[in-house]
């Protein structure tokens, strides 16, 4: 019999169908970091919510430890790389909440145009001002989503219903895709400048934390109104409060904050924004959605068996032989996501050496998990991300071949724009992964947090045009490689920096004369 520790509230059904199948489950909740180091000794399954955060210690205490089950979506308090580690599987709930969500996003939307709960405060202390509380109807407005996922695909369903024009802001969905949808894709630019609402349904990451703030927001469309039910931090707060004083924001709906639980907030000050405390999930159907997932998940990894949404995988289920590349092909397909400005229709990923008889199949999965989460505001695992590229029409060509006559193993991935290909090199405890080609030009470099890959006229002091530029702006170069294309008259620098490049210096490297492209990467 396996203990299964909970120690936040989950749905009883979900409980109920751990002890039917044979677990003694040890309900604990409000457990302080010092109590949940003591309660997870012995335990075999820990299941929680937001509430708790899973740090290295408590995976270390954890030595039984064989799954971490999260009911709900985010995976922000919980150690996924430690726990993957030391074995332990990570599961969650991704579709439990997308419905609650997206209501929530539309009732915000609907309390925006008609200041509901505004008319309501005034009506029972007393005040009967039907003129002061005069909204707007949705009928033949423009709705920006920024963010077609799943979320902000059902809110723009929901929406096309009211009779809305909608546009929407996702560099990873195709034209062809959101066209069915009945949505108009557009630069963020244009979605601002565009909208008479706009709805945000975005990751939080460090590309996407401050995204709106004062500056983007003079973009807006004047008299725009906000509704964020993703994450706090997209939108800056403070920057929001003085669009909204200075008019230029109508109003606000705000579910998410940078910070939380908070009772403070520059939005709490103004009148034409409405907040709720993070209820995008809070309905009984996701609740015991999440509940009773989370609980087959524990089950099925309790049990050793398949489990759909795990979002990492126990060392032991890898062949040696595959092992060492799996993290090479993981940034590879990170790297290649960097490169991409649309998701493309189809890559082709080819395994070329002594490594093409070994069976690749984590390998592609490994792929597709950098690429589709560099890309996406889901979490992917090595299970749901061939799910995920087909939801995204993403299909996927795997050829191998023994030949390889640069490199005993070469692993390629590419599309009709763009290519990344990768080996291992060294020897002995010193092997290092090594990105070999990119966009057909040879090159050879070790992946890094931080890179820049740079297109540009192939002519002398290229380099120090890139280098002088980054240096100005105190941003140190930790390797670099140069690779030439005789058939285009172009080359191509990889290099990677300390810190990522900020937006600014990467429009300043653009406008130099010789440079053509340049982006982004992160892996």
């Amino acid at each position: 019999m396996s203990r299964v520790l909970v120690t936040e509230k989950i749905a009883q059904p979900g409980l109920d169908r751990l002890t039917a199948a044979g677990h003694e489950v040890d309900v604990q909740l409000g457990l302080s970091p010092e109590e949940l180091l003591e309660a997870i000794v012995g335990a075999h399954a820990l299941i929680i919510r937001s509430a708790t955060t899973v740090t290295p210690e408590v995976l270390e205490a954890g030595k039984d430890l064989v799954v971490v089950g999260r009911a709900g979506i985010g995976l922000d308090n919980v150690d996924v790389t430690k726990a993957t580690e030391l074995g332990v599987m990570v599961v969650n709930a991704p579709q439990s909440n997308i419905v609650s969500a997206a209501e929530q996003a539309m009732a915000l939307l609907l309390s925006q145009a008609r200041n509901i709960p505004q008319a309501h405060a005034a009506l029972i202390a007393g005040k009967w001002e039907r003129s002061k509380w005069e909204g707007v109807e949705l009928y033949q407005k423009t709705l920006g989503v920024i963010g077609l996922g799943r979320i902000g695909a059902l809110v723009a369903q929901r929406a096309l219903a009211f009779g809305m024009r909608l546009v929407a802001y996702d560099p990873y969905i195709s034209a062809d895709r959101a066209r069915h949808m009945g949505v108009e894709l557009m630069s963020l630019d244009e979605v601002l400048g565009e909208s008479d609402f706009i709805t945000i349904h975005l990751p939080k990451t460090k590309e996407t934390m401050g995204l709106l703030d004062a500056e983007m927001l003079k973009k807006c469309k004047p008299g725009i109104r906000i509704i964020n039910t993703a994450r706090g931090g997209i939108i800056v707060e403070a920057d929001l409060a003085d669009a909204v004083r200075s008019g230029r924001v109508a109003g606000a709906g705000i579910d998410v904050f940078a910070t939380e639980p908070t009772t403070e907030s520059p939005l709490f000050e103004l009148e034409s924004v409405i907040v709720t405390p993070h209820l995008g999930a809070s309905t009984a159907e996701a609740q015991d959605k999440a509940g009773a997932t989370i609980a087959e998940q524990v089950e099925l990894a309790l049990a050793g068996d398949f489990v759909p949404f795990a979002v990492n995988v126990a060392a032991g289920d890898v062949s040696e032989a595959v092992r060492p590349f799996m993290g090479l092909a993981e940034q590879l397909g990170r790297f290649f996501g960097g490169l991409l400005e649309s998701n493309p229709s189809q890559i082709e990923i080819t395994y070329q050496g002594e490594l093409a008889g070994s069976g690749t199949g984590i390998l592609t999965l490994s792929i597709l998990k950098g690429l589709l989460g560099s890309t996406t505001d889901e979490p992917v695992s090595y299970v749901n991300a061939p799910a995920l590229a087909a939801s995204r029409g993403l299909e996927i060509e795997e050829t191998s071949t023994i030949t390889s006559h640069d490199y005993v193993n070469l692993i390629t991935v590419r599309s009709a724009e763009h290519s990344v290909s990768g080996t291992l090199a060294g020897v002995g405890t010193k092997i290092e992964p090594r990105v070999v080609n990119v966009d057909g030009h040879p090159v050879e470099v070790p992946p890094a947090a931080h890179m820049l890959v740079c297109r540009n006229d192939d002519r002398p002091g290229m380099i120090g045009v890139i280098g002088t530029r980054l240096g100005a702006a105190g941003i140190s170069i930790s390797s670099m490689a140069v690779g030439p294309n005789k058939d285009d008259g172009t080359a191509l620098m990889v290099l990677s920096t300390d810190i990522a490049t900020p937006d600014a210096v990467l429009e300043e490297l653009v406008a130099q004369a010789g440079i053509s492209e340049i982006h982004r990467i992160s892996l």
